[in-house]
């Protein structure tokens, strides 16, 4: 399965969190080594408006945190293009406002990809059929 991962999947994966069981590292891990993992450049946005604002804690400056994302195996960063802008603001059905969700949502569209998530918002959205969500 393709994934693109949501922000707070992320921090939780790259900072070790144990709010990730195991399964989901699992479906993560299988991701990264076959179809492809991916991140939306917005998360990064996310994370460091969140780390600014002292609402979580990462243990590097997010420059260096989000360079050790990149590094590791099988992940790749999408970028927040036209289409992705455009496609979050027409998106079908009714996804509550916050625009760093609706990126995510758009780019998994836009680029066939599973959105992982544990947000419910987002997996009652892929319940009516507007997105691919998987419970992580």
């Amino acid at each position: 399965m393709r994934l693109l991962l949501d922000t707070h999947i992320l921090i939780w994966l790259a900072e070790g969190l144990a709010d990730l069981p195991p399964r989901s590292r699992r479906r993560i891990n299988d991701a990264a080594r076959g179809p492809g993992l991916a991140v939306s450049a917005i998360s990064f946005w996310e994370v460091a408006m969140l780390a600014r604002r002292g609402r979580i804690a990462i243990r590097r400056p997010v420059h260096a945190w989000r360079a050790d994302v990149l590094a590791a195996p099988g992940i790749r960063e999408i970028a927040v293009s036209g289409d992705v802008g455009v496609e979050a603001v027409l998106l079908p059905g009714k996804l509550h406002e916050d625009p760093a969700d609706r990126v995510l949502v758009a780019t998994a569209r836009l680029h066939g990809l599973a959105l992982g998530t544990r947000d419910r918002r987002l997996l009652a959205y892929g319940d009516q059929g507007h997105v691919a969500a998987v419970a992580l």
